[in-house]
């Protein structure tokens, strides 16, 4: 893909009453990996990602994307923003097919452009042999997955996922997994959020959060070598001790 976008997150505040939901968070976003901002429940993720697309004001700090290592501006960029957000919003009644058309037209698809990405789309989710059932009557990892294609329908340069995952079975899990990896190899910069401790080894990198505070970030391997501990809920587990 062309023109990667990274991203830089620094001393970014944020406070609702009085509650501190987001404290001087600063984090790196490299381009074209699968990140996970990994934290758990209320630890401020969603915030995040709000005010990295600009739905919500920032009380501190600053979000800077680069393009090929250059700044540019969020206006500049924002039509190539995917955002999936926890609760998404289908209809119920529209097949999978129609949903992918509908979308395509919002974004102005040509009709050869839209076969090949939709095919690729299929292929990965395996939801081809599902294409006329409607949302509605969906599972709730084949409904995720049908949110997941048309974000990436418009061929994002970004997107952005607010626990994917959630309540999806593990065998759907596994196959967004999929899905997910696969955007980060075609050159996408997929950044996830999850409260699924063990899904933070999937990543390319992580940034752990809790209380609206940074812990660490960096390789999953590395960073539990680093503490000394054999997965994440250790990690977050050790962390609380020493700075309780």
């Amino acid at each position: 893909m062309n023109n990667p976008v990274s991203v830089k997150i620094e001393n970014v505040s944020r406070r609702f009453g009085n509650v501190q939901a987001l404290d001087g968070v600063s984090m790196n976003f490299a381009a074209g990996r699968l990140h996970g901002m990994i934290g758990p429940a209320g630890s401020g993720k969603t915030t995040m990602l709000r005010i990295m697309l600009e739905l919500l004001n920032k009380d501190s700090g600053s979000v800077t994307y680069f393009e090929n290592g250059a700044p540019v501006a969020f206006e500049e960029i924002r039509d190539e923003i995917a955002y999936m957000p926890e609760k998404q919003s289908l209809y119920a009644d529209l097949s999978i097919e129609e949903h992918m058309r509908f979308f395509a037209d919002m974004y102005a698809i040509d009709k050869k452009t839209y076969a090949e990405r939709a095919g690729k789309l299929y292929r990965i989710t395996r939801l081809d042999k599902f294409k006329d059932r409607p949302a509605g009557k969906l599972s709730g990892g084949m409904y995720k997955k049908l949110g997941l294609m048309c974000s990436l329908l418009r061929s994002p340069r970004v997107i952005l996922l607010d626990e994917p995952t959630n309540g999806v079975d593990p065998i759907s899990r596994r196959e967004f997994w999929d899905v997910l990896n696969q955007s980060a190899a075609d050159g996408i910069l997929v950044i996830m959020t999850t409260a699924y401790m063990d899904e933070a080894e999937r990543c390319a990198e992580v940034h752990l959060i809790e209380n609206g505070v940074v812990l660490d970030e960096g390789d999953p391997a590395e960073l539990l070598k680093k503490e000394d501990t054999d997965n994440f809920d250790q990690f977050f587990i050790k962390r609380a001790q020493r700075n309780g």
